[in-house]
């Protein structure tokens, strides 16, 4: 791609000539003064014309214009050089313009013109709906910044009259990112309009590195001043701007890299005939392409050193995880709807993305494996006549944890009683062909839906064979010898109860596809009372708020066809996301880790059953208070009685830098046995199951965005309800401004209206000291609408 300017520098001096020739016919300068007509472009006013290379192009505007200014006429005509530009660009077909970002300092006023300068932008936008827009922004806004350095720049002809005398701010991290959002936000986080990121030579704190990282970056412009010379005194970039580049470049739309006055390819004079041409690898000679790379970055070296830095950077770029590799492209930031697993058969597909995770498999063999081991080392009973131990397979699918269950036995040494059940008709007849061809028919496989599986069963001699009526299809490699007695004898069916219960029923929120409501009726009545195993035995679902301005503009653009989509909690890769909550990082420029806070957690089997059961205390208070669920206790006589597995949480997440609270991020822990766990929570996944890649985060949006400022909070209130048929989750926020020492004194000065006070009208000390003493009030600056996926719940 190459940058070429829209107008010409005859069209620049023709709109100069026109501002002086309008101040200097005006008396008085008011606002009444009538804007100046700048007339349409003409050939010499433009370079570019249509052509096959165009859209190879983008167009930069004018830099010299100045949309933030309070200067009527200089906005004016600012405005119209603009359209006028954009709509040549756009006829043309330029597919990006640049556009000089806004100018925030104005004597004492900062940030007062942002707000014209976006309705001029959406106003551009309305043009046409091909050409993208890109605003040109600092990364952090400073003082020196705002300068009128652009040569022919209309600022220096804003009058002062408009202008308030005053000291200038200081530097601000999130200063530009402040204006961006006013911007994005008036025109409505518009699809084509994009930010160009221009990066200094000294960065900022890490927190405004990760902001602008969550926003739609489309290119990243370099200038000379970036670069530092090496020992050898050529261009190279610190250890910090290689990390950053590196993790822009990792979205999943790249953005492009703009090399902004390096300087010509120097002793070159026809510098597009000698720029040595990248040669291409014949075939697989992945040896030769490195080589011939080689030879060209060494060529280029010598001619445009900067460009030569780059491209090296960018070939010694770090290797992406496999969470990566898996995520790349099609899942990153791509929002899906939630399952169903209950209330729909799932396509084989679907379970074969699944199964591609050998992480998570690894980890269920291992729990399985130390799980007999530990039963028979234990000498613990079973529950199969026979003594083995009595395993089951819930929700079987197409059978990967039977396999491994089965692995799991024989690397233990220790023979089990396996079972298989599985609802999905058509993935019950691959298991039938598993049995029978990979299995050895060594599994006694049910098709019925969990719940109502009466549970095992052995055979007994009896006078005469009663199969219950209820009890589903049992197929097992007992069929193939029932008939083997010469006598036939006949036998009567008695089921048993269960001793290790296994199953993958969670989801990207631990309990958002019902594996606590699948469970229940299993660990209740079949699970061996005295010494039952769950695998998992316990997951807790966690959250944390973030920016999220990718996912808000796609799901605003669902909505309009898909009322339900603002209510949706959908399961995401999330990459282009800023957490809003963070602990205080020990070095400024180095990430701080997020404040992801437990939500509530379910439990099954009798050693880790606490969560369905609390003290009488916390009976009536279904509530999550400091981390901890309270929550009913379940009354297995009531049929449909669901009530138990209800949970609400209140959450209170610091907020140290301002932001925008696009939605909430969810995710998981479960413990499978002891100390082997599943997490997809950032700080512990790498840990507990590094590159496990069968589980994204799940999303739960905002239907209107909650800005937060400096030093404050955001309060979340979640709840997961039921009505007996569905399940379903609900969510509120609120953002509250923590109160300064300061402020908490003066607020109390007035409200004690002379309570306090001495008799002389002084301050009572004591008075003060014992109410500032006092956990100060927080005061609320907003709440979010309540978000309810009761019309997209899980149907039980």
């Amino acid at each position: 791609m190459l940058t070429t300017p829209i107008t010409t520098p005859l069209f620049h001096s023709r709109v100069l000539a026109l501002l002086a020739t309008q101040f200097s016919e005006f008396k008085d300068g008011h606002l009444e003064d009538p804007a100046p007509i700048v007339s349409s472009l003409s050939a010499t006013d433009t370079a570019i014309t249509p052509n096959d290379t165009i859209s190879q192009l983008v167009g930069i505007a004018s830099p010299w214009v100045d949309l933030s200014s309070p200067d009527p006429i200089v906005y004016n005509i600012s405005r119209q050089v603009l359209e006028l530009e954009i709509s040549y660009a756009a006829f043309c077909g330029l597919g990006n313009v640049v556009l000089p970002g806004p100018k925030l300092q104005y004597g004492s006023s900062h940030g007062e013109g942002v707000v014209q300068y976006a309705y001029a932008i959406q106003e551009l936008l309305a043009l046409n709906n091909y050409t993208q827009i890109l605003i040109h922004l600092p990364m952090m806004y400073h003082p020196d910044q705002d300068g009128d350095d652009v040569e022919g720049s209309l600022s220096p002809f804003t009058r002062q009259e408009y202008v308030e005398e005053g000291g200038r701010s200081k530097h601000d991290f999130l200063g530009t990112w402040d204006a961006w959002h006013v911007i994005r936000t008036l025109c409505k986080y518009n699809a084509r309009l994009f930010v160009a990121l221009s990066i200094p030579r000294h960065l900022p704190a890490f927190h405004a590195q990760t902001r602008w990282h969550s926003e739609p970056l489309r290119l990243l412009s370099l200038t000379a001043q970036t670069f530092a010379p090496n020992p050898k005194g050529e261009p190279s970039l610190s250890k910090y701007h290689q990390d950053l580049i590196h993790r822009y470049m990792r979205l999943r739309t790249p953005p492009w890299i703009l090399l902004c006055d390096v300087g010509p390819i120097h002793g070159v004079p026809n510098a597009e005939a000698k720029t040595p041409k990248l040669p291409k690898a014949k075939g697989f000679d992945s040896a030769k392409a490195s080589k011939d790379s080689e030879v060209f970055l060494e060529a280029l070296g010598k001619v445009a050193p900067h460009l030569a830095y780059i491209r090296n950077l960018q070939e010694k770029s770090p290797p992406q995880s496999i969470l990566e590799l898996f995520s790349a492209g099609y899942y990153q930031d791509y929002l899906q709807g939630p399952l169903q697993p209950l209330s729909d058969n799932l396509e084989s597909v679907t379970y074969e993305v699944f199964e591609k995770d050998p992480v998570k498999y690894d980890l269920y063999e291992s729990a399985i494996r130390r799980a007999l081991a530990d039963w028979v080392s234990a000498g613990k009973t079973t529950s199969s006549p026979s003594g083995t131990i009595v395993v089951a397979v819930v929700g079987a699918g197409r059978g990967p944890l039977v396999t491994r269950a089965l692995q799991a036995s024989e690397n233990a040494g220790v023979k089990i009683e396996l079972w298989a059940v599985e609802k999905n008709p058509n993935a019950f007849v691959l298991l039938q062909h598993h049995n029978e061809h990979t299995w050895s028919n060594q599994v006694h496989l049910v098709q019925s839906d969990m719940r109502s599986w009466q549970g095992p069963v052995s055979t007994q001699p009896t006078q005469q064979q009663k199969y219950p009526s209820n009890h589903p299809h049992t197929q097992s490699h007992h069929n193939s010898q029932k008939n083997s007695h010469p006598q036939h004898q006949k036998q009567a069916l008695q089921t048993h109860k269960i001793d290790i219960l296994i199953s993958e029923l969670l989801g990207s929120f631990a309990d958002n596809e019902l594996s606590p409501e699948c469970l229940d009726p299993l660990t209740h009545t079949l699970l061996n009372p005295t010494h039952g195993i769950s695998i998992p035995c316990r997951y807790t679902s966690h959250l944390t708020p973030i920016a999220a301005p990718k996912l808000h503009a796609d799901i605003a653009s669902r909505t309009p066809t898909d009322p339900k989509a603002p209510n949706t909690p959908y399961v995401v890769m999330l990459h282009a996301i800023d957490y809003l909550s963070t602990q205080p990082a020990e070095n400024p420029v180095t990430a701080a880790a997020p404040v992801v806070k437990e939500v509530w957690s379910f439990s099954h089997g009798l050693d880790t059953s606490s969560a369905f059961s609390t003290s009488s205390n916390d009976m009536n208070n279904n509530i999550t208070t400091n981390n901890q669920s309270h929550a009913p206790k379940p009354n297995p006589n009531i049929i449909g009685d669901n009530k138990h597995n209800t949970r609400t949480a209140r959450l209170t997440f610091p907020t140290p830098h301002r932001g925008c609270m696009h939605g909430l991020a969810g995710y998981f822990e479960a413990v499978l046995y002891g100390d082997i766990e599943l997490s997809t929570h950032p700080m512990h996944a790498e840990r507990k199951s590094r590159d496990m890649t069968s589980w994204f985060p799940i999303y739960f949006p905002l239907k209107t965005p909650l800005y937060t400022p400096d030093n404050s909070s955001l309060t979340v209130t979640m709840r997961r309800c039921t009505d007996g048929r569905k399940v379903w989750y609900e969510w509120v926020v609120e953002s509250f401004l923590e109160p300064s020492p300061a402020a908490a004194s003066s607020s109390f000065s007035l409200q004690q209206s002379g309570d306090g006070l001495n008799r002389d009208g002084t301050l009572n000390r004591e008075s003060v000291g014992s109410v500032m003493g006092k956990k100060k009030r927080r005061v609320r600056l907003g709440v979010s609408e309540v978000g309810s996926s009761r019309e997209s719940g899980c149907v039980m």
